[in-house]
């Protein structure tokens, strides 16, 4: 009896400390970000992509982004990241925002265009959308150089 009073004691607990953890996040982040970060459809590494970057963020947090692309437009991107879960919301949303588009739109994406299409993010937590646009700058980069090579 005494051990089945303990499990609900601790059940309990856990349970009030997520619903504390829940209303902190919803007191901090958008439903946008906490949708994006909680149900990722784009994370995962790509095989044989067309273009790859990896950048190491000054937070400590490592972002990567694959790209497939036909001619010059993005057909599928994918992301991964050692990050939190705004690293994630935003490298999830830039790989969304990006399909279809040509790399010379992709590239013209600023943090900024990052941040509206999450509805904001704390400002500790910006640096996130920096990194993701950052690495999708250097995977075009990739892109472009061999697609140059190609038509040599």
């Amino acid at each position: 009896m005494k051990e089945h009073e303990e499990s609900d004691k601790w059940a309990l607990l856990v349970a009030d400390l997520q619903r504390e953890i829940d209303q902190k996040e919803q007191a901090d982040y958008s439903a946008t970000v906490l949708m994006q970060a909680r149900n990722p459809t784009n994370l995962g590494r790509m095989d044989a992509p067309d273009a790859h970057a990896v950048i190491a963020g000054p937070c400590g947090d490592t972002m990567e982004i694959d790209l497939r692309l036909d001619g010059d437009v993005i057909q599928d991107a994918r992301f991964m990241t050692d990050g939190c879960g705004t690293s994630v919301a935003s490298g999830n949303m830039l790989t969304t925002m990006v399909r279809g588009m040509t790399l010379d739109n992709a590239d013209r994406v600023s943090p900024r265009d990052l941040l509206l299409a999450l509805d904001g993010l704390p400002d500790e937590s910006t640096h996130c959308a920096h990194l993701a646009v950052n690495t999708l700058r250097k995977a075009i980069e990739v892109a472009r150089r061999a697609g140059s090579q190609g038509d040599a």
